[in-house]
């Protein structure tokens, strides 16, 4: 295994955001069969719903109920508003205070020109790009303007490299978005394309929903979970989750 993909510290949780906006407007495009989401903001924007912000203080309530041994020691967010409003609420709630670093590497999957479409407005719009990505795949194929999956990961590894440095002590905590813990998943597991894509469509992954890794011997990673809504339910929240589209992937 690539040392870029050994974990440094004790423990990493990786947090989804809680349900946003953004995927209420998505659900509520692809139920009308409409080509573009009702979203008046930009996607760094969006902000938590309702729901999403009961998720967020369910996850605090969560973190006050563990162990000293088990708490964070360090958080980092991506600076989208969605995953920094979830930090801060969680950690309000648990009344732990911890600075909270907003890191770009974090941030959702940039769509390009697809951003704010459904799969249907993409097949209307731009049906040569649909075609593309029909025959390169979801996983290597990059919307004009945007991002794949592979630079996703790319973002990913950079950021390991820098939580492998810290000490074999530490609790770190990570607030994102669904394709960056996937991501996370296919490099940390050394996934190829079909097992991390098979992942994907087989496991949802809930709003508010933790997947955690230990570090094992030699700072081989452990998956201890992976998109587990125990932390929301176990506090009185219910999680969220959508079907994968092929539009605005960036609310999730």
């Amino acid at each position: 295994m690539l040392d870029m993909q050994r974990l440094g510290p004790a423990r990493l949780v990786l947090v989804r955001h809680g349900e946003s906006t953004g995927n209420l407007a998505d659900r509520a495009a692809r139920s009308a069969g409409a080509a573009r989401l009702e979203l008046d903001e930009r996607d760094a924007d969006v902000p938590l719903s309702e729901t999403g912000l009961e998720q967020a203080r369910a996850l605090g309530r969560h973190l006050a109920d563990l162990p000293g041994t088990a708490t964070p020691t360090a958080v980092a967010s991506s600076p989208y508003r969605r995953g920094a409003d979830t930090a801060r609420t969680a950690l309000e709630a648990a009344g732990l205070r911890l600075p909270v670093l907003h890191d770009e590497r974090l941030r959702e999957r940039e769509l390009g020109v697809f951003d704010g479409l459904t799969g249907t407005g993409i097949r209307a719009e731009y049906p040569q790009e649909a075609a593309r990505r029909q025959y390169v795949g979801k996983f290597y194929y990059r919307p004009p303007g945007g991002e794949s999956w592979c630079d996703v990961a790319l973002r990913v590894r950079s950021f390991l490299r820098d939580v492998g440095a810290r000490p074999a002590t530490d609790r770190v905590w990570i607030f994102t978005h669904q394709a960056v813990i996937t991501c996370f998943r296919y490099v940390l597991d050394g996934m190829d394309e079909e097992e991390v894509l098979a992942l994907d469509a087989r496991v949802p992954m809930a709003n508010g929903s933790t997947t955690t890794y230990r570090r094992g011997p030699g700072g081989v990673p452990e998956l201890v979970d992976y998109a587990s809504t125990a932390a929301v339910r176990s506090q009185g929240a219910q999680p969220t989750e959508e079907p994968d589209h092929a539009g605005r992937e960036a609310v999730s």
